[in-house]
């Protein structure tokens, strides 16, 4: 492979995991490889990785050295047809090739066919799933004073059955959804194409935000719930998720994307009396935002009032008031496609290939 072609791979061990992440968004498979400046390799770093370490440190500018698998599995050319064995049984995304001074030569890749998931297929069966389709969209006018949101097109199907089809690779058979702005063509809708599962229709008298209706849901959950909002769509591992959100301890997790905002000039630092201290070219910000997509333990549900608009982000500020636990998982910014503007609903089509539908 020439080096053109490798280097979308490779990472040095001083790149922070910001960095490693927004790489890893672009070559789109999920794995870096650490090597010094001759191409030797150091090691390697997943985004599984970053999101462990980030879980633990909560720290973006953090060296992908200090997160990064020191001990990563290689072949020799002559070893290549084993190596693809080795990725299937360890579920590797790709394998450097090496000489015997350990310089990287090649890649190898473990091409996924079908649905990733597969094996997660029935990993969120018993799982209830919410999505918030109540709102009425109106960053995305004119589209929505003829469509809900929840209906608008990405390619030729509505957002909400893509976010369907998302739960229902991992099994999800156990849908509500809250509505209110024009809910009867929602209704409508999934009452003609829902196939194989079902959704129960949460029906609020007036806006209730993005967390009020849940206290309208009749009866109560005995296990964690998902919340979602129904114009986004995340790239993710949903029962990891679930797992992160039970093994942590916590009583609500926030599913947050990795979002970089470059300052177009150059920034200028100053001390006392005006003096220049120092100065910073486009410098690159980094910070986790909030996607819209959340884990529940049903008791929680109790600290939303009823009948009352009320936010996700209250129920979370009351919680951390309450000193009780209130934790992220966190993605890449690629992983999150958000349709609530023009811009970004283009951006989700070309994530999603969609230019030929």
């Amino acid at each position: 492979m020439k080096t053109e072609k490798l280097t979308p791979f490779l990472i040095s061990p001083d790149s922070t995991v910001a960095d490693a992440l927004q790489r890893i968004d672009g070559n789109g498979k999920g794995i870096l490889f650490v090597t010094n400046t001759y191409r030797k390799l150091l090691g390697v770093i997943t985004d599984g990785d970053i999101r462990r370490w980030l879980l633990k440190t909560g720290e973006l500018k953090g060296a992908v050295r200090q997160a990064m698998n020191q001990k990563p599995k290689t072949v020799y050319r002559q070893e290549i047809p084993q190596g693809m064995e080795l990725m299937r049984q360890y579920r590797i995304a790709a394998l450097p090739v090496v000489n015997a001074k350990g310089v990287i030569l090649d890649l190898v890749f473990r091409e996924e066919a079908g649905n990733p998931y597969a094996d997660q297929s029935s990993s969120l069966k018993e799982t209830p799933v919410v999505i918030m389709a109540g709102g009425k969209g109106t960053r995305l006018y004119p589209y929505t004073k003829i469509l809900p949101k929840p209906l608008i097109p990405i390619g030729d199907i509505p957002i909400m059955e893509r976010i369907i089809a998302r739960f229902r690779d991992f099994g999800v058979g156990e849908f509500y959804a809250t509505v209110n702005y024009r809910k009867n063509m929602i209704k409508a809708y999934f009452t003609e194409n829902a196939a194989d599962y079902e959704i129960s229709y949460i029906e609020e008298e007036k806006p209730l935000g993005t967390a009020g209706s849940l206290r309208l849901i009749p009866g109560e959950f005995t296990r964690p719930l998902i919340v979602t909002n129904c114009d986004v769509l995340i790239h993710a591992d949903y029962s990891d998720i679930l797992k992160c959100h039970k093994d942590a301890g916590n009583e609500m997790t926030m599913v947050t994307a990795l979002k970089n905002i470059v300052v177009p000039y150059g920034v200028v630092h100053s001390s006392e009396n005006g003096a220049v201290r120092s100065m910073e070219e486009k410098p690159k910000l980094s910070y986790f935002v909030n996607t819209g997509m959340y884990i529940l333990n049903p008791e929680v549900l109790k600290e939303i009032p009823k009948d009352a608009f009320f936010h996700m982000t209250d129920l979370a500020a009351r919680l951390m008031e309450e000193n009780r636990k209130v934790g992220m998982y966190p993605i890449s910014e690629d992983s999150f496609l958000d349709m609530g503007e023009f811009e970004e609903m283009r951006r989700m089509e070309q994530k999603l290939n969609l230019k030929s539908e």
